[in-house]
């Protein structure tokens, strides 16, 4: 089975993300009063606006625009043409400034969205690009971009609930005002643990599949060091909640245990070995 071990991992915290969630649907029930009925439905139909809405942030918050075909028909040719050889529709494709170059990519197999910042265009060449290219197009047919998504909307849902807990359980004094922003910052970076770990194991799966759809990982490696020279000089900041769909992010954190991406050095050996 291709990825056995990415769709085992997604298997894994698909189930740990089901758990948290479901555990705050019955804290619901039991601050709110509300019934299983109302909760379940309630349940499914706030996962499904979190996706939406956490695919047209994730957009909204660089400024993406439409790629036009006329100005980059190359682009526009290598993304269907890689897109035919890994079974997947051609996604839309989309331009941002982002202050670095970068990359991410949202969207489900049949409705997906690429979207690639100017500064990568204007610092990289034509393979290294669709290195870049072939990499984000790997993450809509690995589908984890969907998982990631979903993870950052799960932990952000469970978050809320464990604030609201623990201020209706309190004595609504500033005490719990404060004790309640501590908890749902802990609950989420809890949850968010999991979804990290898949993010990191991802990026050199998406790797390995671009340097096989480009026929090998040199420009890709290039493109990676390209972007970690020009992010180590960067004056602006990407979103964090997109640095976590990124190419490159920002690997800095109190342990590797928060970070979202392996070490780019690593990805480059495994690129080039």
């Amino acid at each position: 089975m291709r990825h056995l071990g990415l769709k085992a991992r997604m298997a894994v915290v698909g189930s740990i993300l089901f758990a948290f969630y479901a555990v705050a649907a019955v804290v619901v029930m039991g601050v709110f009063g509300w019934p299983l009925s109302l909760v379940l439905v309630g349940s499914v139909l706030f996962v499904g606006v979190q996706y939406k809405i956490g695919k047209w942030m994730a957009l909204r918050s660089v400024g993406a625009e439409d790629l036009p075909e006329d100005r980059y028909p190359q682009i526009h040719q290598q993304v269907e043409s890689l897109s035919r050889s890994m079974g997947i529709e051609k996604p839309r494709l989309m331009i941002a400034r982002m202050g670095v170059p970068n990359a991410f990519a949202v969207g489900r197999k049949g409705a997906g969205t690429v979207v690639v910042s100017e500064e990568l265009l204007q610092r990289l060449d034509s393979r290294e690009v669709e290195g870049v290219l072939a990499h984000e197009l790997a993450h809509i047919a690995n589908r984890d971009v969907v998982m990631m998504v979903l993870g950052q909307g799960v932990a952000s849902i469970v978050a809320i609930v464990a604030q609201w807990a623990v201020l209706l359980s309190g004595d609504n004094d500033i005490a719990d005002f404060f004790l309640a922003i501590v908890v749902g910052q802990i609950t989420q970076m809890l949850v968010m643990v999991f979804v990290f770990a898949i993010s990191r194991y991802r990026e050199y799966v998406a790797d390995g599949d671009a340097a096989d759809a480009i026929g090998g990982g040199e420009p890709l490696a290039r493109a990676l060091e390209k972007i970690s020279s020009a992010n180590e000089r960067r004056e602006e900041a990407v979103d964090q909640q997109v640095n976590a769909l990124c190419i490159f992010g920002e690997g800095r954190g109190l342990a590797a245990l928060f970070s979202t991406h392996p070490p780019v050095e690593k990805r480059i050996e495994k690129l080039r070995g």
